[in-house]
C-alpha cells in the first residue's frame, strides 16, 4: 500500500488491537451510536426472510423455502435499509467469528440476529460502522467474546466495543473509497471464480457423454469399491489437524490442530492422497471431495467415510466426477434421509448397494485427467482469490482505522 499515505499526526487509541488513530478522530463506545432492534414481527408482514453468509446477506422467499420452518414469525423481527445485523451464535465454529451485514433492501424479516438501529442521524455513515465491524472480526476481536456451547454474544456485550468517530464527511469519503477500490478486486475475484465454475461444468459434461458410450456398464459400487478404515491411536500430547468438507462440490478445509486429549469422543481414522471423503452429514448438499497431497497424514472423524476405487476396475477421480454430476448428486440425496431441515445423514450400507455407471478404464481415464488438470488450476486460482481478499481486508482496514489517508484520492 506504498502509494497510499498516513494521516499528517496520530494519537494513542487506547485499544491493544487499534493502536493509533488520526488525532482528529474521536473514540466512542456503540452503545453511543446503535441501540439493539425491538421491532418484531407481527403476522408475517412480509415474505422475505434474511439470512447471512460470511457478511453476504441472502433473501429468502419464505412461499419457497424448503426444510423446517416455525409455526409462526410473530417473534421474528423487522429490519430496515441502514440496519446492520449480526449472527451471535457459533461465533467461532468457521473460524469467521462474527458474521454481519448491511441491510439495503425493505420488507425483510430475520430471527438468530441483532437488527442495530442508528439512533442518530448526525452521528454518520451506517456502511462506515458495517465496515469496521468487519475490521474487528478480521482482528479476531470476537475471539474472546461470547459464551456457552454455541458461543452465543449478548447485545449487552457489543454495546461495550469502542468505535473510531471519525467526522461526518470523512466517514463517506472513507466508504467511497473502499467501495471504489474493493469493486476492483471483486471483479478480479469473480472472474478468477468463474474460471471454476468452467472447470466444473466441463468435468460434469465430460462424465455425462462418456457414460453413455459403448462399453459402460453399470455395478453395484460395494463391487467396485474399497471402504478405507486406518484407525488412529490416539496420542493424548499428539498434535492431529482434521479435515471438514466444503458443500456443492468446494473441496475440503482444515481444522485447527488440536492434541489427541482435546480431540473428543469420536473415533478418528488417517487420510492419504487419493481418499474420496463423504461427509456423513451434508454429502445431499455435495459435501464430496478427494483428498490430495496436502491431506497426507491428517485425520477425519467416523463421520466422514472414505472410500477408493478398486485398482483396474473403477477410478477414484472418476467417483468423484459421477457423484457431483446431476445423477451422482440424486443418489447422495436418495441416501441421506433424516426427519427435517438439515438433519439428513448419509447411509454409506445402503449407498453402496446402488448400482453405478462403470464406464470402461480407458474412458474413467480420461475423465481423471480432467480432474487431475482442474484440481491444479483450482490450487492456483484458489491462491490467487485468497490474495485479493487478503488484500481487499488489508485495504478496508487501513482505511477504517485511520492507518492512510484517503481524504484527497480521487
Amino acid at each position: 500500500m506504498s502509494r497510499y499515505q498516513p494521516y499528517p499526526s496520530y494519537k494513542d487509541s487506547g485499544v491493544a488491537w487499534l493502536g493509533e488513530v488520526p488525532e482528529h478522530w474521536r473514540i466512542g463506545l456503540l452503545s453511543s451510536l446503535y441501540s439493539d432492534n425491538k421491532e418484531k414481527n407481527v403476522g408475517l408482514k412480509n415474505s422475505n426472510l434474511l439470512s447471512l453468509s460470511y457478511g453476504n446477506i441472502i433473501q429468502k422467499d419464505i412461499d419457497t423455502l424448503t426444510g423446517l420452518l416455525p409455526e409462526s414469525f410473530d417473534s421474528y423481527q423487522i429490519v430496515h435499509p441502514g440496519y446492520i445485523v449480526l449472527r451471535l451464535t457459533d461465533l467461532q465454529n468457521d473460524k469467521k467469528s462474527l458474521r454481519t451485514g448491511f441491510v439495503r433492501e425493505t420488507g425483510i424479516i430475520t430471527s438468530a440476529y441483532v437488527g442495530l438501529a442508528k439512533k442518530s442521524q448526525s452521528i454518520g455513515n451506517e456502511k462506515y460502522f458495517h465496515l469496521y465491524l468487519h475490521t474487528f472480526d478480521a482482528h479476531k476481536g470476537f475471539y474472546g467474546m461470547g459464551a456457552g456451547v454455541r458461543q452465543g454474544l449478548n447485545f449487552d456485550e457489543l454495546k461495550k466495543l469502542k468505535f473510531t468517530l471519525p467526522p461526518f464527511e470523512e466517514q463517506n469519503r472513507i466508504v467511497e473509497f473502499i467501495e471504489k477500490e474493493t469493486a476492483k478486486i471483486d471483479t478480479l475475484i469473480a472472474k478468477q471464480q468463474q474460471m471454476i465454475e468452467l472447470l466444473k461444468e466441463k468435468r460434469q459434461s465430460a462424465v455425462d457423454s462418456i457414460i453413455k458410450k459403448d462399453g459402460t456398464v453399470r455395478i453395484r459400487l460395494k463391487m467396485v469399491v474399497d471402504q478405507i478404515l486406518r484407525p488412529v491411536d490416539r496420542i493424548m500430547d499428539e498434535t492431529y489437524v482434521a479435515l471438514g468438507l466444503y458443500n456443492r462440490g468446494r473441496g475440503i478445509f482444515h481444522k485447527e490442530p488440536k492434541e489427541g486429549s482435546d480431540l473428543g469422543d469420536s473415533d478418528f481414522y488417517w487420510i492419504e492422497d487419493g481418499d474420496l471423503i463423504l461427509s456423513g452429514q451434508f454429502a445431499w448438499e455435495g459435501s464430496v471431495a478427494l483428498a490430495g497431497e496436502t491431506e497426507n497424514n491428517c485425520i477425519v472423524s467416523h463421520r466422514y467415510p472414505v472410500i477408493r476405487g478398486k485398482d483396474t476396475i473403477l477410478n477414484t477421480e472418476y467417483l468423484w466426477a459421477f457423484l457431483t454430476t446431476k445423477v451422482g448428486n440424486f443418489l447422495l440425496n436418495e441416501h441421506s434421509v433424516g426427519s427435517a431441515g438439515r438433519n439428513r445423514p448419509l447411509n454409506i450400507n445402503t449407498l453402496i448397494k446402488e448400482k453405478i455407471p462403470v464406464p470402461t478404464m480407458e474412458a474413467q481415464m480420461q475423465v481423471s485427467k480432467i480432474v487431475k488438470v482442474e484440481r491444479d488450476i483450482k490450487a492456483s486460482v484458489a491462491k490467487t482469490i485468497s490474495l485479493l481478499q487478503e488484500r481487499r481486508t488489508a485495504l478496508i482496514s487501513a482505511a477504517v482505522t485511520g492507518k492512510i489517508d484517503v481524504r484527497g484520492m480521487a
